[in-house]
């Protein structure tokens, strides 16, 4: 199976499937994907690749201003569009001072989303869970925003803190075209934070490890902060694990 997928707008597009959990399943492949903004999906061959996937819900967790300004994916016919702004407090990371700690100040940036967008992950996850096709959510660059959901699922399925950590950090993969990307878009702009675009392992290890440390576990976290039941855990893991 193929994890990641490409497209010529669209980047750090990825499949979620093939890790293992702890009781032998695994996560199922074709399911779950992750993403840059699908806001770039104009190309006739884009959205060709795109229906290949049967995907049938989109969720978008940028801000409004994000997509009124860069736009979102086109309107397909049979795709529920989402959007599902997690993040309450903006920010900008070009402007990140550099003398700071920069994975610890990522990490309580995550620590921010968790606390403040606890409606719109509750949402999220009852989206995944409830899905008959396969789901896809994004941000901007498929990183923070999505690189929390991502993990937050990932661990509530049961998949090890080593494999979410590595599929966290697969985004470096991508950080010298979000470097590129910036660029573009800020002409004349310099670039103060040198760190800009990574995703280290450390950054999601300390997130975790911050919900952990506040609620006893990511479970903890998602039954008693988030809201989120039983039920509907069990329904993520029996549509999106093996059997």
């Amino acid at each position: 199976m193929t994890r990641h997928l490409t497209f010529e707008g669209p980047y750090n597009f990825r499949d979620l499937g093939g890790y293992p959990v702890a009781d032998g399943r695994a996560v199922r492949w074709g399911l779950l994907y992750r993403s840059s903004s699908l806001g770039r999906l104009t190309s006739a061959a884009d959205l060709e690749r795109f229906r290949t996937l049967d995907i049938g819900t989109v969720i978008d967790l940028r801000y409004p201003w994000e997509i009124a300004r860069r736009g979102r994916m086109p309107e397909l016919d049979g795709v529920a569009y989402h959007n599902l702004s997690i993040e309450h407090r903006p920010y900008d990371q070009a402007e990140i001072d550099p003398e700071l700690d920069p994975w610890r100040y990522l990490a309580d940036r995550f620590a921010e989303v968790a606390e403040d967008g606890v409606a719109e992950i509750r949402t999220a996850l009852e989206l995944i869970a409830g899905a008959e096709r396969p789901v896809v959510f994004h941000c901007a660059a498929g990183k923070d925003r999505t690189g929390l959901i991502a993990a937050l699922v990932l661990t509530l399925l049961g998949v090890g803190e080593d494999d979410v950590a590595a599929d966290f950090a697969l985004t470096e993969l991508v950080t010298a075209r979000l470097v590129a990307d910036w660029h573009t878009a800020n002409p004349g702009r310099a670039l103060r934070w040198p760190a800009f675009g990574r995703a280290p392992e450390e950054v999601i290890r300390l997130a975790l490890a911050d919900l952990t440390a506040a609620h006893g576990s990511v479970h903890g976290y998602v039954t008693d902060r988030v809201g989120v039941d039983g039920a509907l855990i069990d329904r993520l893991r029996e549509r999106l694990l093996t059997a």
